[in-house]
């Protein structure tokens, strides 16, 4: 090893030690309690070792609810937010005057407070004895009765939740592909203008190739966030997300360790395992898939 790899590896330990103790380390600890059988937090022991706590959690109704919730999650919300903020980049890069002002505005629910999004959400939804709230309001209105998105059926809560999860990750994806978008070669599109190609076939054929990098790095990031998706839920529903039915899968291990069910390291490692294993396929099918996609 010459000089410069020496210094090369010195210039990376610090970085190698903090990945080793906080990402390494943990990851191998939950591994070794998931598949601890009868682990008992006070004693510290445990009578057995085998796969029983993931047989427990993948037949456990709460666990089971609680995957449905983030796989529905995740299939509506990364797409649509996905598409949502590539429409509205593509406008607001038309857009020269006040281009700044509406980057501004709409990246402001990205540094809003969580909780305080969650409650004007709930002033928007949310039935009271006072009032049916603000969308029941407009619902009425068009002739339609009133929803309780809150309390009421599934569908209904659902519908709240990605609506919120959509709202508090666009802005990050709008300022993402707006830089995309201008980083974009104008001489491209002048080209394809002397040639009277149309708009539509200049972003399809122009814009998207060039930018599909960075919509690949957004959709994979976009699942991996959905998959971790809990402080949205909690900021709509409360606490309780089982009695609710809305409980995530993040929320699961939260309850394992800390909620009412709490003080089953070995159940909340196990599911915080299968979870890092479904979130690692996706990630890898997503990466295999574009990039086939990029090289054609």
């Amino acid at each position: 090893m010459n000089r410069n790899e020496t210094k090369a590896w010195l210039y990376l330990l610090p970085a190698t030690l903090l990945l080793a103790a906080f990402l390494v380390y943990p990851l191998i600890d939950v591994l070794i309690y998931s598949v601890e059988e009868g682990y008992n937090f006070t004693s510290q022991t445990y009578w057995g070792v085998g796969g029983y706590n993931y047989l427990y959690v993948l037949h456990d109704p709460y666990f089971l609810q609680a995957l449905k919730n983030t796989l529905i999650l995740v299939a509506i919300t990364v797409p649509v937010s996905t598409c949502l903020a590539l429409a509205i980049s593509t406008a607001l890069s038309s857009i020269r005057p006040l281009r700044q002002l509406f980057q501004t505005v709409y990246f402001l629910p990205y540094v809003t407070n969580t909780l305080a999004v969650g409650l004007v959400f709930m002033a928007l939804f949310q039935k009271t004895e006072y009032t049916d709230g603000l969308v029941n309001l407009l619902i009425n209105w068009f002739g339609g009765q009133s929803v309780d998105f809150i309390d009421g059926p599934y569908w209904a809560k659902m519908f709240v939740l990605c609506f919120y999860t959509v709202w508090t990750v666009m802005p990050f994806k709008i300022l993402v592909l707006t830089s995309a978008l201008a980083s974009v070669n104008p001489d491209y599109y002048r080209a394809a203008r002397v040639d009277g190609t149309s708009r539509t076939r200049i972003f399809f054929r122009i814009t998207l190739p060039l930018i599909a990098p960075m919509i690949v790095y957004l959709v994979i990031t976009g699942f991996i966030g959905a998959f971790k998706a809990y402080s949205d839920a909690v900021a709509l529903f409360g606490t309780d997300l089982n009695a609710a039915g809305m409980n995530t899968i993040v929320g699961y291990v939260y309850d394992m360790l800390y909620g009412d069910s709490g003080g089953y390291p070995s159940y909340a490692s196990a599911a915080a395992i299968i979870l890092f294993v479904i979130v690692l396929t996706i990630t890898c099918i997503n990466l295999l898939v574009s990039r086939r996609q990029l090289e054609n």
